[in-house]
């Protein structure tokens, strides 16, 4: 039905082959507790780009892009590492074994291993491990109805019977404490809670689950068909109802389908879970999984320590789109190269001051317009914060004019300024970079030879606390010697170009320790000037003014 103020017409397209959420699965949460929780401490990140991200990409990685990003991870503080699918390929089993014979483990790291419930491709995954201090085994089947039915072609039975064999197989394969076991029910978030619980508890209890040696149980939504919110109230179903709960550890691996896999997994953690599985910057089938730099740092800028370390975010970022030969979005949150950029003038306005109120007010929180975070603390420089283009405004340009050449254009000077800039990327159509900005700067308001010029000037107190200046001074084709007195030499100047014939007045005069800064009116025009003098600034104003 149309409005008034929304006149949208009903789509052609066929949105009725699909069904919602709610008659696909049930979901049977009613008192909600996630919505008042709050995350105060950040969950054990586990990154998949070795193996889900990796299947996810059209040229796998080799075993020397893995190490690269491997030993990447292994920097910036990962401790559950998941580094492979041994049974999926023989680069995949031989990475595994490169880790173990180059002794490539910290010892407070922990590789994860993937596997499906297959006989085989558990022992080959075994085989895989052998020599390694600690691991865990990562097995997975998929679980919701339209998978059993059109993929697996088993009831719910069938897929009970093949995961305890599994799980028997494993548990008879791990040689010691050193491995424990995780357990994924593929497409949990179209499965069945009942059935999800049911195999959960079967394998807490058959691997003997305990504090001292938990059991991962791993709730992916492996297609999003949701709002978050649904995703939440899942996982505290889960999270409420799971047996010997203190023996297991909650975990979530969210896709991105929906382009809401950030906020599954935040409201996920705030359900319960406590360890989330993604790729660093989003990477894996489809639309990808969810995004460990945006879910650290989203922490970060909250206060929360995100327990990585991403103080040189470009160097991840550049080792990543290595690795995976594909490049970071440039309005990726926190790591894009235009994330921290403004090109608006209200924005630009906006950043410019809040940096300059920082600068007197270092010890305060962090409180800067349009930057949730400080653009250092992740290795970045303020040059890129703000960037001029046809939509930028006097605080940006006059920004960049101060920090890359140190001229502080006058309040006053900077509409007209802007004035002058807007035309010139009209013109081209393209960003001005800080060079050019104050190269337009210079042929704009520095006059070297206009219709006047000052062929010889000096300028002294006269005794009676007044100037007096003397010049010889150039209009046109005539040259003559003139002299003038005031309160000072700006004014004693203005009073030697009265003798010349030019009637001037200086409606705004600014000087610092490297250049200065005029508005003249003369001759009924008004127009500013700079020069490295007070004197060079009047008479660069007087010559535009002239034109």
């Amino acid at each position: 039905m149309t409005s008034v103020w929304n006149p949208q017409a009903p789509s052609p397209m066929p949105y009725h082959r699909y069904r919602p959420y709610d008659e696909r699965v049930n979901v049977p949460v009613t008192d909600r507790s996630w919505p008042s929780a709050r995350i105060e401490r950040a969950p054990l990140w586990v990154p998949v780009d070795l193996r889900d991200g990796n299947q996810a990409l059209a040229e796998p990685m080799d075993i020397a892009r893995k190490r690269r990003f491997y030993d990447l991870m292994v920097a910036t503080g990962f401790k559950e590492i998941e580094v492979g699918y041994p049974s999926a390929s023989r680069a995949e089993f031989d990475f595994v074994r490169h880790l173990v014979t180059e002794d490539a483990v910290p010892d407070d790291v922990t590789p994860v291993v993937f596997t499906a419930a297959r006989a085989d491709l558990i022992d080959r995954t075994f085989d895989s491990i052998a020599g390694l201090p600690r691991a865990v085994v990562h097995l997975y089947i998929a679980t919701s109805p339209v998978w059993r039915e059109v993929v697996l072609g088993r009831g719910r039975d069938e897929v009970r019977r093949t995961v305890l064999e599994a799980a028997e197989h494993m548990a008879r394969r791990a040689e010691s404490g050193a491995v424990r076991f995780q357990f994924s029910p593929e497409t949990f978030n179209l499965t069945e809670p009942d059935f999800v619980l049911e195999l959960c508890d079967m394998l807490t209890g058959l691997w003997d689950a305990s504090p001292d040696r938990p059991v991962t149980h791993n709730l992916p939504a492996t297609v999003e068909i949701a709002t978050p919110n649904v995703y939440a109230d899942q996982i505290e179903y889960v999270h409420r109802n799971l047996s010997r709960r203190d023996s297991v550890i909650l975990s979530v691996h969210p896709h991105n389908d929906r382009g809401t896999g950030v906020a599954c997994a935040e409201l996920a953690v705030l359900a319960g879970a406590q360890r989330v599985e993604g790729c660093l910057f989003g990477n894996g089938e489809r639309t990808g999984n969810v995004d460990l730099v945006t879910l650290a740092l989203n922490l970060y800028a909250q206060g929360v320590d995100p327990m990585l370390d991403f103080s040189d975010i470009d160097h991840v970022k550049e080792t990543v789109e290595h690795c995976n030969r594909l490049p970071v979005h440039p309005r990726h949150p926190y790591a894009g190269d235009l994330v921290h950029t403004a090109f608006s003038g209200t924005h630009q306005d906006a950043i410019s001051k809040g940096l300059a109120h920082r600068a007197t007010h270092p010890d305060e929180p962090w409180n800067v317009p349009y930057l949730p975070i400080d653009p250092a603390d992740i290795g970045r420089s303020y040059e890129a914060v703000i960037r001029v283009n046809s939509q930028s405004g006097k605080g940006g340009m006059a920004y960049l004019l101060k920090t890359h050449h140190g001229i502080d254009l006058p309040p006053r000077m900077r509409p007209d300024y802007s004035r002058v800039v807007q035309e010139a990327t009209d013109d081209s159509g393209r960003e001005m970079t800080p060079k050019e900005l104050y190269d337009l700067f210079r042929s704009t308001y520095v006059v070297a030879d206009g219709e006047v010029a000052l062929e010889t000037w000096s300028t002294q107190p006269d005794g009676s606390g007044r100037h007096r200046f003397v010049c010889t001074l150039r209009a046109g084709d005539r040259t003559g010697d003139y002299e003038g007195t005031g309160a000072g030499p700006v004014s004693a100047f203005v009073d030697a170009l009265a003798g010349a014939g030019f009637t001037v007045r200086v409606l705004d005069f600014t000087e610092d320790d490297h250049s200065a800064y005029a508005e003249v009116e003369v001759n009924g025009r008004t127009a500013w000037g700079a020069g490295e003098t007070a004197t060079a600034a009047v008479l660069s104003a007087v010559n535009r003014g002239l034109r």
